[in-house]
């Protein structure tokens, strides 16, 4: 009976035993994912509950980029049950088999699992791809050389493989200090079957440029998207009317739950050779190829003295921005004699194939000033052939050109065989000559091209001379048209004795506009029947002799101007004087100046 006993409360003990360590249970949506892929860890808890577990140490291995809980509640048989489940997204630190810890929860520990987080099979090597066909998501990079030379183009072919659709999604290569990177060209999909699964394929090129010399380890392209999440609950997934139902509708994609995920290509390494010793030159321009070519407008090796003619030179390299090329300008030099006006040169960058090519196109105006004969000098670009790894130098070779006098020029001819060189001052001076057949085709190609410019300036001066023009108009409209009858400018009430204090003011001030204008306005309130229309009138109606000249001479400032002295008008005429019985004479008389 004793051994009956315990043996009941050893089962018991065992059953509260396997019931505590049910309580928390642990799994993985996936126990094997590809590199940068993200995994769900799911917990669950039998019976409701208010907290959460603690998370802390998944932050050794782990990412936690999300986290969701619900609570799951059963009636069977008249029994209540419930269960409550927290989800968390985890994104792995790095690849291996990872150890995915047990979480405490209400002071019980859930089951630790394991993990195994693959490589996505990216290679940096030229030619070699070991990607794994297992994965979902996949980068592969390929070079077209293993050890360029420093400041060199390594052309780049990256090629992101996914048998899944990515959404929001975003392709990086991120530069650092001592690898410069450029993307060429648009990028390119294609399809491809591996192992069964239909894979799309993005293909993307990149130009490095290494700037030092050495073993660098660059970082390679990093994808970030979101994905189906596969593994998330779909409320209508498992329903067979509702599932094919919302599959039908044109939004159905917006039902879809995503997780992200993270991919990241391998390091790409290069070793970067420095810069030969046999390499030649102040620039030092690494190519597979470097071309140097020249034009002339007009194609002669004869002109004339003042005649500008334009040299068209052009160099395009392959492996090299444009920007990394030399000017050309500056190399070209010119004989004393001739002067050079360069324009700025037009640099251009294009994908040619699987490479990048760089150019440079520029024009100099040369203008001789003096006839003789002129050679324009050579001109030599050392470069280094990457392709065969040997020093190259491209050549302009030298120009002869004959210079004659300038049309109708009678004198300064130089006897053929003279030598040029001693005739004239350096290019570098900016001067101009002196010569006035020379000045125009300087003036021309000096700022050749500019013609919308000028056009410009000289409608902007038309503007200005219009403006003052109008202005100065406008200054002496007031005193001619102040002799209208009807001039709306004067008031219609005119206070006689108001406008002979301003008269006596205008002429304190020597202002003979204002002094004629007052002194109308004063004639109006005297003879409001039949004013007087000008000075001329005033002076008849007068009838003062003395008066007359002062007046005539007013009118004269008014209209011709000049200086004017208000005093002998203001002593001749310092009070209103009183309508003189000849003052009913036909007012019908000419402006003293028309």
């Amino acid at each position: 009976m004793k051994n009956l006993f315990l043996l009941l409360i050893t089962l018991i003990l065992c059953s509260f035993s396997l019931s505590a360590t049910a309580a928390v249970t642990s799994s993985l949506s996936n126990s094997n994912i590809s590199s940068g892929e993200t995994v769900r860890l799911i917990l669950k808890h039998d019976g409701r509950t208010d907290n959460q577990p603690d998370l802390q140490p998944l932050n050794k291995d782990f990412e936690i980029l999300g986290r969701s809980s619900s609570t799951n509640l059963q009636i069977i048989n008249g029994r209540v049950t419930s269960q409550s489940q927290f989800s968390v997204l985890l994104m792995p630190k790095h690849d291996g088999i990872l150890q995915v810890p047990g979480l405490l929860w209400d002071g019980e520990m859930s089951t630790p699992l394991k993990l195994t987080v693959g490589g996505n099979g990216s290679s940096s090597q030229s030619g070699s791809s070991t990607a794994t066909d297992t994965s979902h998501i996949f980068f592969t990079t390929t070079l077209d050389q293993k050890k360029p030379y420093v400041q060199a183009a390594v052309v780049v072919l990256v090629r992101l493989y996914t048998d899944q659709p990515l959404y929001q999604a975003s392709l990086d290569f991120p530069a650092s200090s001592d690898v410069l990177v450029k993307q060429i060209g648009q990028d390119r999909e294609i399809n491809e079957t591996r192992n069964g699964r239909n894979y799309q394929i993005i293909e993307r090129k990149y130009l490095l440029f290494p700037q030092r010399s050495g073993k660098i380890s660059l970082k390679g392209p990093v994808l970030d998207a979101e994905v189906p999440d596969t593994n998330s609950y779909d409320p209508f997934g498992n329903d067979p009317f509702f599932g094919s139902l919302l599959q039908r509708m044109p939004l159905s994609g917006m039902m879809n739950v995503t997780r992200p995920i993270h991919v990241k290509s391998k390091a790409i390494n290069l070793e970067v050779q420095p810069r030969p010793a046999l390499a030649t030159g102040k620039k030092w321009l690494p190519a597979r190829n470097l071309k140097l070519e020249e034009s002339w407008q007009p194609d002669t090796t004869t002109i004339r003295v003042g005649e500008p003619f334009t040299r068209h030179l052009h160099i395009e390299a392959t492996g090299l921005t444009g920007a990394q090329l030399p000017d050309i300008g500056k190399l070209a030099s010119v004989a004393d004699g001739i002067k050079a006006y360069p324009d700025q040169p037009k640099i251009k960058d294009t994908t040619q194939g699987s490479t990048l090519l760089g150019s440079q196109n520029q024009d100099v105006t040369l203008i001789a000033s003096l006839p003789g004969q002129y050679e324009i000098p050579a001109i030599q670009l050392s470069w280094w052939d990457t392709a065969k790894d040997q020093p190259r130098v491209a050549i302009l070779p030298a120009r002869q050109l004959k210079v004659l006098p300038a049309t109708g020029n009678t004198g300064g001819a130089i006897p053929s065989g003279t030598n040029a060189n001693a005739l004239n001052s350096s290019p570098a001076d900016n001067a101009l000559s002196d010569e006035p057949a020379i000045l125009p085709q300087i003036f021309s190609a000096a700022f050749k091209g500019t013609l919308w410019l000028w056009v410009s300036i000289v409608l902007f001066v038309l503007w200005l001379t219009t403006v003052f023009i109008w202005w100065y108009s406008r200054k002496r409209a007031p005193a001619k048209q102040s002799e209208k009858v009807n001039d709306v400018s004067l008031p219609v009430d005119i206070d006689g004795t108001k406008a002979f204090k301003a008269f006596k003011l205008a002429c304190q001030n020597n202002d003979p506009n204002l002094a004629r204008q007052h002194l109308i306005s004063w004639a109006k309130t005297a003879w409001p029947d039949h004013p007087p229309l000008g000075l001329n009138e005033l002076a008849q109606r007068l009838g003062d002799e003395k008066l007359t000249p002062a007046l005539q001479e007013l009118d004269r400032a008014c209209f011709q101007g000049g200086e004017w002295n208000g005093d002998a008008l203001l002593k001749a005429l310092s009070a209103p004087p009183t309508q003189a019985a000849t003052s009913k004479k036909n007012p019908g008389l000419p402006e003293l100046y028309t």
